[in-house]
């Protein structure tokens, strides 16, 4: 076998973690190293020999790593990583603030030209798995409507919010599709739907010994851009409850396209859905095929910015062109 791509992380939280694990199943993949902001001395990885290194030795690594796969924040970590590494690196990132992707993707677009790396951007399920079928659907069916759905899962971005509730120790919150809404989508009608129609919102709350649960779950319930357009149950519990019954981060959901073709108005739904008992180890999977694809578009020459539309999927997987005709055609 030819020699290994040589992948890097940066950060090594449930991301990083899970990008460690999903390069052991991947054949012609290895970890090279991994950059923490942490003191490197006291981070336990699982990888035996592998070095971990402070970000700041980043640089003395280049032409050691073929790929460098970004585990940051979209919120305040990738947009300055983002850039920074794609001068050095060719680079895999996760960024998820959809209305800001334009803008993010111009940024490393620019750094990658310059440093003569390529960069995929915004890779993950949602945006990434998703974004590729909404534009099968919107291709394949012009005339009709699209409708993500999301969860049931967990919302690390909401169960943040409550734990910054005062009276608040620890809490999940999942995001859950109304199956209502689900099944009027499938039908074909093209239902128009609201907010409050598509989702709601399940909270486990563990309350701080003598709070007041019924100020806490009003604050919840009312919270602006987080639980206040939505309808919101709040279910207090204990500690030793969340731990046990709420000890993983599952997710998931639906992308369905729904349209008409012909004169005679036949109707057609287009549905891909997800399952996910771990969605950092999920979305780790998905950052690691894409690196491959990297590796392979930054050996022909090419650099810049990419984003998951233009990523053919031949690149993704280790099989040969001969052997994916043979198999999967």
């Amino acid at each position: 076998m030819d020699q290994k791509i040589r992948v890097g992380i940066v950060g090594y939280g449930n991301l990083g973690r899970g990008v460690e694990l999903a390069l052991g199943q991947q054949p012609d993949m290895e970890l090279a190293a991994v950059f923490t902001r942490r003191n490197p001395d006291k981070l336990q990885i699982q990888s035996k020999g592998v070095p971990v290194k402070n970000v700041s030795e980043v640089a003395a690594m280049k032409g050691e790593i073929d790929v460098m796969i970004l585990c940051g924040g979209s919120a305040t970590d990738l947009p300055e990583m983002g850039p920074q590494f794609a001068r050095l690196f060719n680079t895999i990132d996760s960024f998820d603030t959809h209305a800001k992707i334009p803008a993010y993707f111009a940024s490393v677009d620019e750094a990658a030209k310059a440093g003569g790396t390529l960069s995929i951007i915004s890779v993950g399920w949602d945006p990434g798995l998703f974004s590729i079928n909404r534009i099968f659907g919107e291709s394949v069916l012009p005339e009709g409507g699209t409708y993500t759905f999301w969860g049931r899962g967990v919302s690390q971005g909401h169960s943040d919010a409550i734990r910054r509730i005062p009276g608040v120790k620890n809490a999940i919150q999942y995001t859950v599709p109304i199956q209502e809404a689900v099944e009027a989508v499938r039908t074909g009608s093209c239902p128009e739907l609201a907010t409050r129609q598509k989702h709601q919102r399940e909270c486990y709350v563990v309350a701080e010994e003598g709070a007041d649960q019924a100020v806490i779950e009003q604050s919840i319930k009312t919270m602006p851009n987080y639980f206040s357009d939505y309808d919101t149950t709040v279910h207090f519990v204990t500690e030793e409850t969340l731990k046990a019954e709420h000890n993983k981060m599952p997710h998931g959901g639906f992308v369905i396209r729904s349209g008409k073709t012909g004169k005679s108005d036949n109707r057609h739904i287009i549905e891909y859905a997800l399952t996910l008992d771990s969605n950092p180890e999920f979305t780790s999977s998905v950052l690691v095929c894409y690196a491959r694809a990297a590796y392979r578009l930054s050996s022909r020459g090419e650099t810049g910015a990419r984003s998951v539309f233009d990523i053919a999927p031949a690149l993704l997987s280790p099989k040969t062109g001969e052997q994916l005709r043979a198999e999967l055609l």
